[in-house]
């Protein structure tokens, strides 16, 4: 039988255990400023199935195993496993796509985000300011009416595709089988990056915790239930850094300079969030326990992560390409033109 803690408590200690893992995950070994990257290490894992060929950024990340099946084994516990889906799947693979993209102009997820402010990268300060801009276009579209459609019990067999898949990559990551990138050197060691997926996806999977869905609620309805996991991880991260030494403001690992694209790529990737209903992260939990629409979501970022690197689109500590520049841009206009075109009218809805 699971401890019982209130709602807001749930959401607390998820927020502190991902706040711990971030920093210690870079200790045991992950590269600086990046302990925790849904996005990156949906990159890294794309270039180990062959969906882009740069070597150095091929790896099949364990945490993404984890962040799936953690958030399975307590669905199957507290019988919460449920298969339901059905709402716009090519729209949820399209925005994923422009969302992975958005990010990697960026350089990193929410997540990652918070933790570099949390290591003292104040330039990801300009990322936060895009993000919070993005949700709150994206809250105006859910006051218009934004909807994708409403999901529908499906057929067991579609909610164990996605655990399915996360113990496919977790076999071809032990087996080690030739046809698999392994160029990835910066990581922490298999096991221990498994178990900080397995226990940070168990804990959100209870607390229903979200970086995106913490602002969108504050903006929406002033409700700080989920924005208190998103202070939580950013203190205890900031904290376990300095305990590790790993606080050190103004050097900047794995980031770039330029500020209007460090804003645009984040305000592209909180709208398109806020359209899919939650942080990549929050997606890959989903999908754990039955959620098709988070699957399809986290597939096409998968395939936008092979698009980024494929066409050049994302970003490097040199800055960001005339490519990713176009790509961005693209994705605002594309999102802006999605939002719009699918809002659910009153009359609609009494039709419907």
């Amino acid at each position: 039988m699971l401890i019982k803690f209130k709602p807001a408590w749930w959401v607390i200690i998820t927020g502190t255990v991902f706040g711990a893992f971030f920093a210690s995950l870079i200790k045991w070994g992950n590269p600086p400023n990046m302990g925790v990257c849904a996005v990156c290490f949906l990159r890294d894992t794309a270039g180990a199935l062959g969906l882009h060929r740069i070597d150095t950024l091929s790896y099949i990340r364990p945490e993404i195993i984890g962040f799936i099946l953690g958030s399975t084994i307590i669905a199957l516990i507290t019988r919460e496993f449920k298969t339901m889906g059905g709402s716009s799947p090519i729209l949820r693979l399209l925005i994923g796509a422009f969302v992975t993209i958005g990010a990697l102009v960026f350089l990193g997820c929410p997540i990652r985000m918070l933790g570099r402010i949390a290591g003292g990268d104040w330039v990801a300060l300009e990322g936060l300011l895009g993000l919070v801009v993005g949700i709150y276009i994206g809250v105006q579209f859910l006051k218009a009416g934004f909807n994708l459609g409403r999901m529908q019990i499906l057929p067991s067999s579609s909610g164990w595709v996605m655990p399915l898949i996360a113990i496919g990559l977790l076999i071809l990551l032990v087996a080690k089988l030739e046809f698999i990138g392994f160029g990835g050197k910066t990581h922490a060691p298999l096991i221990v990056s498994l178990v900080a997926g397995l226990i940070v996806s168990g804990f959100a999977q209870r607390s229903r915790f979200c970086t995106i869905g913490g602002i969108r609620d504050l903006i929406l309805i002033g409700d700080s239930h989920l924005f208190q996991g998103f202070i939580a991880l950013l203190v205890v991260a900031f904290i376990f850094n300095l305990i590790l030494g790993q606080f050190n403001p103004g050097k900047l690992p794995i980031a770039h300079m330029e500020f209007i694209w460090n804003f645009a790529g984040m305000l592209l990737a909180g709208l398109g969030l806020v359209m899919l209903g939650g942080c990549p992260f929050r997606q890959m939990v989903m999908s754990g326990y039955g959620n098709t629409d988070a699957g399809i979501t986290v597939l096409g970022m998968l395939f936008g992560a092979g698009l980024a690197h494929n066409f050049k689109l994302a970003a490097s500590p040199q800055g960001v390409s005339l490519n990713g520049k176009i790509a961005v841009l693209l994705g605002i206009i594309i999102l802006l033109i999605i939002g719009f075109t699918n809002r659910e009218t009153t009359e609609g809805a009494k039709n419907g």
